[in-house]
């Protein structure tokens, strides 16, 4: 009996894609199997932390642990608040310096081209540079130059990369999408407006991502602040929950594939 090859899009969400840690936790725990990972924004960091071989309740333990102040470092804002060294050298502390053709799943890092508006895909190279231009959000952090392009966030222009996990080879496609619009959010300072502004911008493509997935996971984060590295148990709590309803969605997708293959 052919075993379809299972692919996982995470989308991006600022602190929300915590609860992507929650998704592969109770995939994990059902025996189903992750072939390949397309991830923008923070939902490359996970998948980059995940495909290294980091144990997943370790790496949960360590995310609540997590602040802010561990990859703050501001600057007088020209292209962004954040230099972004400091994170890269976290990144690159967590992966060992790898590159992403070394990791133990296959994974493709999405950012977005600041020039020219196209996405683009990283499945090789170092994991550091290019998961520090995927979680760039435009504003907050200064812009990554890698190969002579200026990067910035892949959410801006895929937030959840469903049609890149296909372009890899997936059969089955589960994505994970943590950037719903929060209609009630306390907006305050330029962090929240750009925050707020990217979720609205994105809620078109991520209805189109939606129809092109085999299964689309929302956990139910959009009540949590994007930036405020907050509250990060009950984030990952809600991927966890939201998952399991899908299990048995997941389950028949597998069977049905196989079915067809028979």
């Amino acid at each position: 009996m052919e075993i379809p090859k299972i692919g996982l899009a995470l989308g991006s969400g600022g602190a929300r894609g915590f609860a992507h840690l929650g998704v592969l936790k109770v995939l994990r725990e059902n025996d189903i199997p992750i072939n390949l990972i397309a991830g923008s924004s923070m939902g490359a960091l996970v998948a980059c932390f995940y495909a290294f071989g980091h144990d997943i309740d370790r790496l949960i333990q360590l995310s609540i642990a997590f602040r802010k102040k561990y990859y703050l470092d501001l600057t007088v804002p020209k292209m962004g608040f954040i230099v972004g060294n400091r994170v890269k050298s976290l990144i690159n502390l967590f992966v060992h310096g790898k590159n992403i053709e070394d990791l133990q799943i296959p994974v493709c890092v999405i950012a977005t081209d600041l020039q020219t508006g196209k996405k683009v895909e990283f499945m090789n190279g170092p994991i550091d540079k290019s998961v520090r231009a995927s979680i760039s959000i435009p504003g907050i952090f200064s812009p990554e130059k890698i190969n002579g392009r200026l990067l910035v966030d892949g959410g801006v222009v895929d937030r959840v990369p469903v049609s890149t996990a296909k372009k890899m080879g997936a059969d089955i496609i589960i994505g994970s999408d943590v950037a719903r619009v929060n209609k009630s959010a306390e907006i305050s300072n330029v962090y929240d407006v750009i925050m707020q502004s990217l979720d609205i911008l994105q809620m078109e493509i991520g209805a189109t991502r939606e129809s092109e997935s085999d299964i689309m996971i929302h956990p139910p984060v959009e009540m949590y602040s994007g930036r405020a590295f907050k509250n990060i148990a009950e984030i990952i709590k809600a991927g966890e929950e939201e998952t399991k309803k899908k299990i048995p969605a997941i389950k028949a997708a597998i069977k049905e594939f196989q079915k067809k293959k028979q």
